[in-house]
């Protein structure tokens, strides 16, 4: 079954994009500019691509930007393409950290969409600071949390709020890799350097790179909102200046519990996020690393396999599914969701119409739920593992 929300024909022309970040050396701007043209929704035809102009406009020729659309910064950027007729209508920002909101502003003001890289910010005053501007300058703001554009998770998602598992009483997400077992960053390569850097990674290391995107996870599928968390951060590399292991009890309003476990030097892991739900009448399963399967187990009764595209999969799954069953559909195709439905966010927009119910979106809000949960984990840890309340 093809996706509704990104066809590969389209009749609608693309949307022109910008890309702030993502240029030489980068891992997540190729994967954004992939999830952009794998549905045809959108055109990149401008960016922004390095803090080094010289490094930014090199990486535009690469990508066959013109040369009169490769910018040397992102506020050079946002004010030749909003005077432009043909300027862009959204942009990527896929940046460190520590340049999100500063990169999101900008746009934001020159009346331009934002798809923007997760966590939202490093601080809960900036989030808050984005929240108020989107709201005021009424466009599309959109958090690549990508885990949540995989059909098993919106297929998760569905089951629960019909009621499928009952009250939900447990909740455990878990997201470990290893590659930061060693002190890589002490070697320059980019990605550890500033991931692991607290001036453009923000308070949290590990937390904020995958503990968000578990959080995050948990809230979707489940829709509870945390109450309170008490959290140990620690830093088992010698040197090394944020957390690279995080673990977390959760106490969720309405009574359920959990707990979550991130972590960067759990050996022999490469990226195991996985989420058990557990409620009064069954319970759910679901691994990234083997995302078209979910495991529903009816109470009493022997635990189900459901698929993509097999018996049991609701339409909630299958509008999000591109391929056949049995053929592997995973990452890419999971942050192709997440920018097919932010084009049929903007063109509802453009269009003055009412964005499509079934359009689930993750938006500025989770963006600031997110830093809330960083910042109240933070804030555990460091007062010895206490209680803190999410405000």
């Amino acid at each position: 079954m093809v996706i509704e929300a990104g066809s590969e024909q389209t009749d609608q022309r693309r949307i022109r994009l910008g890309m702030v970040g993502g240029g030489q050396g980068a891992f997540i701007g190729a994967v954004h500019r992939i999830a952009a043209r794998l549905d045809n929704h959108f055109e990149l035809v401008a960016g922004a691509l390095s803090s080094d102009p010289v490094r930014a406009k090199a990486s535009a020729a690469e990508l066959g930007i013109a040369a009169d659309r490769a910018y040397g910064t992102f506020e050079e950027m946002a004010a030749a393409e909003a005077a432009r007729a043909d300027g862009i209508e959204a942009v990527a920002i896929v940046t460190p950290n520590h340049m999100h909101a500063p990169v999101a502003r900008a746009f934001l003001k020159a009346g331009i969409h934002v798809i923007c890289d997760k966590p939202l910010t490093t601080t809960v005053a900036e989030a808050k600071e984005l929240v108020e501007l989107v709201k005021a300058t009424g466009k599309v703001f959109v958090l690549t949390h990508n885990y949540t554009g995989y059909p098993m998770i919106r297929q998760a998602r569905a089951m629960i709020a019909r009621g499928d598992l009952g009250d939900i009483r447990l909740v455990r997400a878990e997201y470990l890799q290893d590659w930061l077992t060693e002190p890589l960053e002490a070697t320059g390569q980019k990605q550890a350097e500033w991931r692991t850097d607290p001036s453009r990674s923000g308070a949290g290391g590990c937390i904020g790179d995958i503990g968000t995107h578990a959080y995050n996870l948990a809230c979707f599928v489940t829709g509870l909102e945390l109450d309170a968390l008490l959290a140990q951060l620690s830093t088992f590399v010698d040197g090394r200046r944020l957390d690279d292991d995080v673990q977390i009890l959760l106490k969720w309003k309405g009574g359920a519990k959990g707990m979550l476990w991130a972590s960067q030097v759990a050996v022999g892991n490469e990226n195991g996020l996985t989420l058990r739900v557990y409620g009064t009448k069954g319970g759910l399963e679901w691994a990234q690393e083997n995302p078209n399967l979910l495991w529903f187990t009816p109470y009493g009764q022997p635990k189900q396999q459901l698929t993509r595209g097999g018996a049991g999969a609701l339409t909630d799954a299958s509008r999000v599914t591109r391929i056949p069953s049995g053929h592997p559909e995973g990452y890419l195709e999971g942050f192709a969701t997440i920018y097919a439905e932010a084009a049929q966010a903007i063109r509802a927009k453009q269009a003055g119409k009412t964005l499509d119910p079934a359009v689930i979106l993750p938006t500025v809000e989770d963006g600031l739920a997110g830093l809330k949960f960083i910042d109240a984990a933070v804030s555990s840890s460091a007062n010895h593992g206490t209680w803190v309340r999410i405000t």
